[in-house]
């Protein structure tokens, strides 16, 4: 009976063992897919590699149409002049003849005593009647001012300003200090202008895909490739009625996971970072853990054939991380640290832990039943 009774006990212990070991119900399945060696390829993050890729960075900030683009922007620039619009005011001076002149004072404003452009793009002054203004610069209403002027004044000295620039704007939305719209005045308006004057872009911010909507067509533009990589044939010219919208940051991280201190997505809208700065940002590789020798970067492939192409740092020499400092991350890259054999294997005895523990309870009350 005594012996009966304690291989039940022992059988139940076992039986409970099991259980952790394998919990849930007996349902059969298969977990097994395809295997995908032949979709990814492996290469080493070497000294070649690092160079190749300092020198494809080069090369795309020399990029001859970009450079060509540069040229034509700082033309235009040079030859910009504000086209009179709709809505905009003028401040209309006639030297020596104060009647022509309505003085702004301490009551009235420079817009208050200005001439609006109507709807039909006219301006009214006195003796000439409506004048046609639409489209043109204040060097062109001015001369149009001058030769009228010249039957009732003898050599008039005109001046023509925009007191108030109402009839073109460009809007920024979307992750910027102050959202909003900016207008087009007299002082050309780059791209990275409307960015600056709308307070500069937030932490959450995504540079590298800012959508430029013109003319009802989406542009994608890398506000990071035209500050950080120093590609100034991005930067353009605004035009009325443009939309430059800033989206949050979104995929735009790198992913540090496996035998780090301190796993997780690390931000990298506005910054660039480095395989060594990722790492440092998550605390560092965990030396008592980690495989030094397996410190990989997974990057989706661009080539449809392929999965993912993953680069291996071999750091078990720690001169190794001087290459990491080297290769640049892109965002949505996995930085996975493999871990030492041996943590594996206490991973797998911590595991069976909780059924070994049972099973001495089981033989001790068996132990303690054949005492009584």
């Amino acid at each position: 009976m005594k012996r009966l009774l304690s291989c039940a006990l022992m059988g139940s212990a076992l039986a409970l063992g099991g259980c952790v070991l394998a919990p849930g119900g007996d349902i059969d399945y298969d977990t097994s897919a395809p295997p995908i060696d032949d979709l990814v390829d492996v290469e080493p993050i070497t000294f070649g590699l690092v160079q190749s890729q300092s020198h494809t960075r080069t090369t795309a900030v020399q990029n001859s149409e970009l450079k060509q683009t540069s040229i034509a922007l700082a033309q235009n620039l040079a030859s910009y002049e504000y086209h009179i619009g709709k809505g905009d005011i003028l401040s209309i001076i006639v030297y020596d003849h104060p009647e022509l002149t309505i003085p702004a004072g301490s009551e009235r404003s420079t817009v208050e005593s200005g001439n609006v452009v109507h709807n039909d793009g006219t301006i009214f002054y006195p003796y000439i009647g409506r004048v046609q203004v639409l489209g043109k610069t204040v060097r062109e209403v001015r001369a149009i001012l001058t030769r009228a002027l010249g039957d009732f004044v003898a050599e008039p000295q005109v001046e023509v300003n925009v007191a108030s620039f109402q009839s073109q704007k460009v809007y920024v939305t979307g992750q910027v200090q102050n959202p909003g719209l900016q207008p087009i005045t007299n002082v050309p308006m780059t791209l990275i202008d409307a960015v600056t004057q709308a307070g500069g872009m937030t932490q959450n911010a995504d540079w590298h895909h800012v959508v430029l909507t013109r003319n009802g067509k989406e542009h994608i533009i890398s506000i990071y490739d035209l500050l950080q990589n120093g590609q100034l044939g991005i930067n353009q010219l605004m035009q009325n009625g443009d939309v430059l919208h800033v989206p949050d940051i979104g995929k735009q991280k790198v992913y540090v996971m496996g035998m780090v201190r301190q796993p997780g997505g690390i931000p990298m809208g506005g910054y660039a970072y480095s395989l060594t700065d990722a790492l440092s940002q998550a605390g560092g590789i965990n030396e008592d853990t980690a495989d030094a020798s397996g410190i990989f970067v997974i990057r989706k492939s661009l080539n449809k054939d392929k999965l993912a192409t993953v680069y291996q740092l071999n750091a078990a020499n720690a001169v190794a991380f001087v290459l990491g400092t080297e290769f640049e991350l892109e965002p949505q890259d996995i930085i996975y640290v493999t871990a030492e054999p041996i943590s594996r294997w206490n991973r797998v005895i911590s595991q069976l832990l909780p059924s070994t523990n049972l099973t001495r309870q089981a033989i001790g009350t068996s132990n303690d039943y054949n005492d009584l």
